[in-house]
């Protein structure tokens, strides 16, 4: 099967690797849909794998025993290979198991666990059959497309009383403006990237403000009758938004961190205890979830073809990633498939 391979600094090659088979309930899913998350950092830093991507949808093709999904399902592969019977994955929070497996130690294969390829190998039970009115396209924006902020949103419980701002509108934080839109909140936006700025406009947010502007906290301010913003996720992973955020959320407020990043300085006593801020670490979203998704999938279907700026066969993966460093983009995605 074709496979994408990093093979030094902004040096990419696609070759092959064996098939997958299926062995216990691990499954070999066709892949149709792969889009791309930050591994264009992995590009450009020259950092040598053949072990790219975590986000896919595509067809079951190969299952050695029955189990929650059949040959010929379409299906939205979920990251991660977590064990299946701690309470973390019990409970649908499989993301933060502690016990995850190797897949290929246990089924004996060589390749399988990349999605910037035609095959993986996945258990069973993550695995998101798709009903017949979701596209596969679609349905592929259930991992970072709109995972991580729509977890965000389930644990503050965001609604329409609420007002919003994410800080950061790549894909993450743009598909963060549609889960917002869809719950009826009243979203702003802190991007400093023009292209993105006017992408979350048209998907929605009612208000988006450069963050590098000495204004834009007062901005911010100015939208909530002086208050600041009821809740707030950061989707940029940069001290700058951290902080921007902390300074832009109201008294009692919420934050939700779902960037990767490194360090960031709360103060205890300003931040936490006199502000009352209510801090969530959130990385994905739990499975119990979801019919919601599919809901917020089914409903939004105009807007994530708007998030979907750019597509690409498996084969100008390059050009996928050049694209992404340049951030004139939305949500890419590639077909591994396609010439």
């Amino acid at each position: 099967m074709k496979t994408a391979v990093i093979t030094g600094e902004r040096q990419v090659e696609i070759q092959e690797r064996p098939v997958p088979h299926a062995a216990g309930d691990f499954v070999v899913v066709r892949i149709t849909v792969a889009p791309t998350c930050t591994e264009y950092k992995l590009y450009r830093d020259g950092y040598r794998t053949d072990m790219l991507g975590h986000e896919a949808a595509g067809e079951v093709v190969e299952v050695a025993q029955p189990g929650r999904v059949k040959v010929g399902d379409r299906v939205v592969v979920m990251p991660q290979y977590p064990c299946g019977t701690c309470g973390y994955c019990l409970s649908g929070d499989y993301i933060y198991c502690q016990n995850n497996i190797n897949p290929l130690s246990a089924t004996g294969n060589e390749a399988g666990i990349a999605t910037y390829a035609q095959y993986v190998l996945k258990q069973d039970w993550l695995l998101i059959p798709l009903p017949e009115d979701i596209s596969t396209e679609h349905g592929s924006m259930a991992c970072c497309g709109l995972g991580p902020t729509f977890g965000a949103m389930q644990r503050m419980g965001v609604d329409a009383f609420d007002t919003v701002l994410i800080t950061g509108a790549g894909p993450v934080g743009l598909g963060g403006v549609i889960n917002g839109v869809f719950r009826g909140a009243k979203v702003i936006v802190a991007e400093p990237h023009p292209f993105r700025r006017q992408l979350a406009m048209e998907l929605g947010a009612f208000a988006v403000i450069d963050p590098t502007e000495p204004t834009a906290l007062q901005q911010v301010l100015d939208l909530t009758d002086g208050r600041g913003v009821d809740k707030g996720i950061e989707c940029a992973g940069t001290p700058e938004a951290q902080r921007f955020l902390v300074d832009a959320v109201r008294r009692r407020g919420q934050i939700a961190f779902v960037a990767e990043a490194g360090q960031f300085t709360l103060h205890i006593s300003n931040d936490l205890l006199r502000k009352g801020l209510v801090v969530h670490g959130i990385w994905h979203w739990n499975l119990a979830d979801t019919p919601r998704m599919l809901q917020v999938i089914r409903s939004c279907g105009n807007l994530l073809d708007r998030m979907i700026t750019h597509r690409f066969p498996l084969t100008r993966v390059q050009e996928a990633w050049e694209l992404q460093m340049t951030g004139n983009c939305g949500k890419v995605i590639l077909y591994p498939w396609e010439e």
